[in-house]
């Protein structure tokens, strides 16, 4: 059953004070003609009143309501409820709509960046794991089609699909990280330790790529001495191995590689700076997102994964902290991150 319009409620309730006033009129000794007049009169001016009184304080604030829901369930994202409310429950009701409607807008907001999301996901996913399934079959039906006999190449072509079975290997190995990182299935098993000794040993771990690069790995002047931090030692190893080894890859030749460590508050700053050639400024606010490459011919043949600056990110904030990074071409590019200072 639908509810009352404005008008028929206005015409009731008119008439029934209406009606009283023309009964007391009678009980008064009022005349006939004066009892019709004062009938029509309270008639018209009490249905006036009650249907603008309905109209303005009830029926359009509910009416507003529904309209509300039904452009939020349409998918339109736009409120209507934007006058000031005051204190009454049409107002309060209108309020908590106005609240939910905008909770509703924010996590529809938040399903579709998800959605777009899962599509580059899924989309960079099946193309990482395309290129080197691809290089392998060819090269496995290549041996198989005669070139196995052929000792000048099957060696080469074994080589080569073994070179992309560890870039799948590796790429399987990432985002198992990422996903334990993101569900917070990973227990972080923090401890007391020497952040510049860390590094010092990844430092020694990578100084074989360093030399082939001609690159020098070294710390800033006054960070050649102990800062103590409370973190996980192998996650922390983790990033730093990650962050030394791009300076490695997309550094310049004879260039250099410098770590710092700064006390902040509570915290140690850690930073990596290189003088390789930079990376352009649009490609900043990317650069920690799943498979983003700022420059991806070139990194694809490098090897890399396309995760190890996702998987560096989830570290540091797994641990409560932030990460960031600067760069100027020509120049060089510094990621810093932050650590509880011991």
């Amino acid at each position: 059953m639908k509810n009352p319009k404005p008008s028929i409620l206005s015409f009731y309730a008119s008439s029934v004070i209406a009606i009283a006033a023309a009964l007391i009129a009678l009980l008064t000794s009022f005349n006939w003609s004066s009892v019709l007049i004062l009938f029509v009169s309270v008639f018209v001016i009490g249905y006036i009143v009650f249907f603008y009184a309905l109209q303005i304080f009830i029926y359009r604030k509910i009416k507003l309501v529904y309209k509300s829901i039904h452009h939020l369930k349409s998918g339109k994202e736009e409120s209507l409820l934007k006058y000031k409310l005051n204190e009454d429950p049409i107002d309060k009701m209108n309020k908590e709509v106005v609240e939910w409607e905008n909770e509703k807008i924010l996590e529809i907001e938040q399903l579709k960046k998800l959605e777009v999301y899962r599509k580059e996901f899924v989309a960079n996913v099946t193309h990482e794991l395309k290129t080197p399934l691809f290089s392998i079959q060819g090269y496995i039906h290549t041996l198989l089609d005669g070139a196995l006999e052929d000792e000048k190449v099957n060696k080469i072509f074994l080589e080569k699909a073994s070179r992309n079975v560890d870039r799948l290997t590796n790429l399987i190995s990432d985002l198992e990280v990422i996903t334990q990182l993101e569900s917070g299935s990973y227990t972080l098993e923090q401890e007391v330790f020497d952040i510049h000794m860390l590094t010092n040993d990844v430092f020694d771990s990578l100084d074989l790529k360093s030399s082939l690069r001609k690159i020098k790995l070294s710390f800033q002047k006054g960070s050649d001495e102990p800062f103590y931090v409370f973190s996980d030692k192998e996650k922390v190893r983790q990033v730093l191995i990650n962050l030394l080894d791009n300076s490695i890859k997309y550094g310049k030749e004879n260039g250099n590689t410098v770590v710092s460590f700064y006390e902040i508050d509570e915290n140690i700053l850690v930073e990596v700076t290189d003088d390789g050639n930079g990376i352009d400024e649009q490609h900043l606010n990317r650069l920690f997102e799943r498979f983003y490459r700022a420059d991806k011919s070139r990194s694809r043949d490098i090897g890399g994964t396309g995760l190890g600056l996702s998987i560096v990110k989830h570290i540091i904030e797994a641990h409560g902290q932030t990460i960031n990074v600067r760069s100027s071409i020509g120049v060089g590019t510094t990621f810093g991150f932050t650590l509880m200072k011991k």
